[in-house]
């Protein structure tokens, strides 16, 4: 799934290319994309018609577009869904789900989603945000991050290092790939016990996220593959700069150690076994 950066990357398009404009009409292409709209497709496009969008708006991973009124469109990207914006007339995308066009007549918004795992709603916000996002933390570039209390919240858990990381409550923005380039930089195996980190290792390992999501978030993002792009259909290419993620066998930059791969809660963890070494004991 997209992480902070990839998502950061639409919305920075989507505030350049759609705040301020008024939706004309919104048309539903596959109800799927829709399903998170409980009550229905006609109600998600009734309340979308005649609506200005005020701001582009993230926290994590979720992306949302205020409405006025206490009202966003909330976005699920999912595993392979885009925001795109193209002119009046293109040709329609193979997997075009939702589109929206522009009372000014200029470039409209599409929705589109090869594997219907993403899609869109209208949701009421409570204290500025949406209901659905209310319990997800703060990331590392919300200028109200409090790396103290993320970093005693982490050493209160009693869990694995890397989870704690992949906890969107603890600390959200941060999926597999920049966990496994945070660990990395921090010289820290993903499953160290959180318990018995200190808080200068902790500190050391927010400095490492901020770090890698900074870079990834300058070049774009990260894409393995078509589905991973900004609004505009361009690829990122933080990918030609990754250390750890994805590079199993290759030398680690550090030491030359060959990088290994590790299972890990369904997905893969890769590592430097010597700049990394696993505890002797770690949480189960």
């Amino acid at each position: 799934m997209p992480e902070l950066p990839e998502v950061e990357v639409v919305r920075l398009g989507l505030a350049e290319h759609i705040t301020g404009r008024r939706v004309a009409t919104v048309e539903v292409r596959h109800p799927r994309s829709v399903r998170r709209h409980v009550a229905g497709e006609r109600d998600f496009v009734a309340r979308l018609r005649g609506r200005q969008i005020r701001a582009a708006r993230r926290r994590g991973k979720y992306l949302w577009l205020e409405l006025g009124g206490e009202e966003v469109l909330l976005a699920h990207l999912g595993m392979s869904g885009q925001m795109r914006i193209q002119p009046p007339g293109a040709a329609d995308e193979t997997h075009l789900r939702v589109r929206l066009r522009f009372a000014d007549g200029g470039p409209e918004l599409r929705f589109i989603d090869q594997r219907t795992f993403g899609g869109l709603s209208v949701e009421d916000m409570v204290a500025g945000l949406p209901i659905s996002v209310a319990h997800i933390a703060r990331d590392p570039m919300d200028p109200c991050f409090d790396r103290d209390a993320v970093v005693a919240g982490i050493r209160r858990r009693r869990t694995g290092l890397k989870r704690a990381l992949l906890d969107q409550t603890l600390i959200s923005g941060i999926g597999n790939i920049y966990a496994d380039e945070a660990l990395w930089r921090a010289q820290l195996h993903g499953a160290w016990p959180t318990a018995t980190l200190t808080a200068a290792q902790g500190h050391a390992l927010l400095r490492a996220v901020t770090e890698v999501i900074t870079e990834a978030l300058a070049a774009g993002g990260t894409s393995f593959d078509a589905l991973y792009v900004n609004i505009n259909g361009a690829s990122g290419y933080f990918d030609r700069s990754l250390v750890a993620y994805g590079q199993a066998g290759r030398p680690c930059p550090r030491c030359g150690t060959a990088i290994r791969r590790e299972s890990f809660m369904n997905r893969s963890s890769y590592t430097c076994p010597q700049c990394q070494p696993p505890p002797r004991h770690p949480h189960p």
